[in-house]
């Protein structure tokens, strides 16, 4: 007898369940406290209207742990126009249950082309990403790393890079990489979610309709935060070296913004576990 089998035979009963739950916005919200005036900023540039959930486990925990005001900024709202309208609907419906805020640009052509060839619509999407920055002078910002294999998500990478290098040299802000279709080959933050805020993670996500009916993702976040674990245990932690006592994780790359330039913060890789609060990684 394989003693695993049932093991396994439970992972697959559980992915085969989530993909029936019906997806939509649950009835029942997360009671949201309300965010100080004063409080610092976390923005998301998401690459699509779903990337906002998909890497958003340490944003979560800014909000819920350290009362941070987290603002996703939507760069596009996807590449079918017939789309768009409902996508931005179901977004906003994501938002709302994770207490995020929510800022549209809703760009075309957001890809390494339009980075390579500088064309003036690059170039006034650019201005308007600084113009952003500048006004919400955010403590961390949110952006895919440049390898993530999309064309829209390594797009987003150098729109906001471009950007922060039309700012002000003393202009400095936490910059948290993240990664979904492209693995990072240096990351250092392997940040844990408890089940609470995987299953609201998984819940928002459910709220784009359209997406998860073609292909349920929402379905795998969770085993895809359990692998997180396993190569963040070697990629963050350092080959060969013990595991960390996490179930799920997100993995990013964290620097800093300052004088023009990204800077390293970290000696280290390292792990941010649920009882610790996230926001000490933001001095």
């Amino acid at each position: 007898m394989n003693p695993f089998q049932k093991f396994v035979v439970e992972h697959a009963r559980l992915f085969q369940s989530g993909k029936k739950l019906p997806p939509g916005r649950p009835q029942k919200f997360p009671r949201h406290r309300k965010v100080p005036d004063h409080a610092p900023k976390a923005l998301i540039f998401s690459p699509h209207p779903d990337d906002e959930c998909i890497v958003g486990g340490l944003a979560l925990r800014l909000l819920r742990e350290a009362k941070w005001n987290v603002i996703n900024v939507a760069v596009t709202l996807g590449g079918k126009i017939a789309r768009r309208t409902e996508r931005l609907r179901e977004l906003q419906g994501a938002c709302d249950f994770l207490g995020f805020g929510l800022a549209v640009a809703d760009w075309e052509d957001i890809n390494p082309v339009a980075h390579r060839e500088n064309c003036p619509a690059w170039r006034a999407a650019v201005e308007i990403v600084a113009e952003i920055l500048a006004e919400q002078q955010p403590r961390a910002i949110f952006v895919p790393h440049e390898n993530d294999r999309h064309p829209t998500h390594i797009g987003t990478h150098f729109l906001v890079l471009d950007a922060l290098k039309t700012l002000p040299a003393g202009f400095e802000c936490h910059v948290v990489e993240t990664e979904f279709w492209g693995q990072m080959t240096d990351p250092n933050l392997l940040v844990e979610s408890s089940v609470e805020d995987v299953g609201d993670l998984v819940a928002a996500l459910a709220c784009h309709v359209g997406e998860v009916r073609r292909n349920p993702y929402h379905a795998l976040l969770p085993a895809w935060m359990m692998d997180n674990v396993r190569r963040g245990a070697e990629w963050v932690g350092g080959q060969g070296g013990a595991a960390p006592d996490f179930t799920f994780a997100t993995i990013y790359r964290l620097r800093q913004w300052s004088r023009g330039r990204l800077t390293n913060v970290l000696r280290r890789g390292k792990f941010l576990s649920a009882a610790k609060n996230a926001a000490g990684l933001f001095p």
